[in-house]
């Protein structure tokens, strides 16, 4: 029965989340305006993350992540791809996880790009971060440290919501160049 009711709930939050996934031409805008607001919460949370900004060969901003999960888990969000500091695409994380955790939580997240190589598997689809690939909590100072991982380095910032979590998955994107 537990396992029954995990996996409807599952099916319900993961529906939930893929039905935000319409491309919406009147919030062009709206998300351009929010990834504006993570990238100056990031830069104001650890000035030392500008270096990021300044080498990545592009990076992804995703406003909000939400995610949530009873055993079974999933997230999703909408973002923004900049290259030289311009929006060129549009990009959709989803996230499916297993393993011992409960709660809900919302969070931004940042994924930058070293190289071209990197990039391009983020755009085909090919990159997907899994447990191997570790985020850093954005936090003052946490960047000095950081660095790429197979090209890519990931930074979240907390929103809210409480995740009690030991599990392990991968997160799937996809790219939608601007026109």
């Amino acid at each position: 029965m537990t396992r029954t009711l995990n996996l409807v709930l599952t099916v319900l939050l993961l529906s939930g989340l893929t039905s935000c996934a319409t491309w919406d031409p009147d919030g062009e805008a709206s998300l351009q305006q929010e990834a504006a607001e993570t990238v100056k919460v990031f830069r104001a949370r650890d000035p030392g993350m500008q270096r990021f900004f300044d080498n990545a060969y592009a990076y992804a901003v995703f406003p909000t992540v939400g995610k949530g999960g009873m055993g079974i888990g999933g997230a999703y969000g909408e973002g923004l791809v900049y290259q030289n500091g311009k929006p060129v695409a549009r990009t959709s994380l989803t996230q499916l996880t297993l393993g011992l955790q409960l709660g809900g939580q919302a969070y931004h997240e940042i994924i930058f790009f070293a190289d071209r190589a990197a990039f391009e598997r983020f755009k085909t689809g090919r990159l997907e971060l899994s447990a191997q690939l570790s985020a850093v909590a954005a936090t003052q100072g946490a960047s000095a440290d950081a660095g790429y991982e197979q090209g890519v380095a990931v930074f979240t910032l907390a929103k809210g919501g409480l995740m009690y979590e030991a599990s392990v998955g991968g997160q799937n994107f996809s790219y939608e160049p601007l026109k």
